[in-house]
């Protein structure tokens, strides 16, 4: 998680449950809409079946502290893979938007929401 933008406070806690990776593949998965996470997960479920019985457990152990309707995070999601080399055409296909709305959350801290100075100075 060191070379990752720091998640925003309503995905880290995914984030430190599951990691960077598997935390993507949640929230692209389950995100946007309710999921119920029981405290004893079993192997038949949908978490489960995705990330693995454990991961499954440790995000029903932390049900009551996470939010019932999973966030889709997207704009962090394209921040983290911008970070490791996708260009913004990959993540707008991958993310399912649009090429222009990658560009837009780009220029924004993920965390804060902030629009981050340019890179290029001014010339007067």
């Amino acid at each position: 998680m060191s070379n990752s933008p720091r998640p925003p406070a309503h995905v880290e806690p995914y984030v430190r449950i599951l990691g960077v990776d598997d935390a993507i593949t949640f929230l692209l998965h389950f995100g946007g809409g309710e999921l119920y996470l029981p405290r004893q997960t079993v192997e038949g479920s949908a978490v489960a079946a995705l990330l693995g019985l454990e991961a499954a457990r440790a995000l029903g152990a932390a049900a009551d502290r996470l939010p019932r309707r999973v966030p889709t995070a997207k704009p962090w999601i394209a921040a983290v893979w911008s970070a490791r080399g996708m260009t913004p055409v990959q993540i707008a296909r991958s993310l399912h938007v649009s090429d222009v709305a990658v560009r837009g959350w780009l220029r924004k801290d993920p965390a804060s929401g902030r629009t981050l100075p340019p890179r290029q100075l001014r010339l007067f």
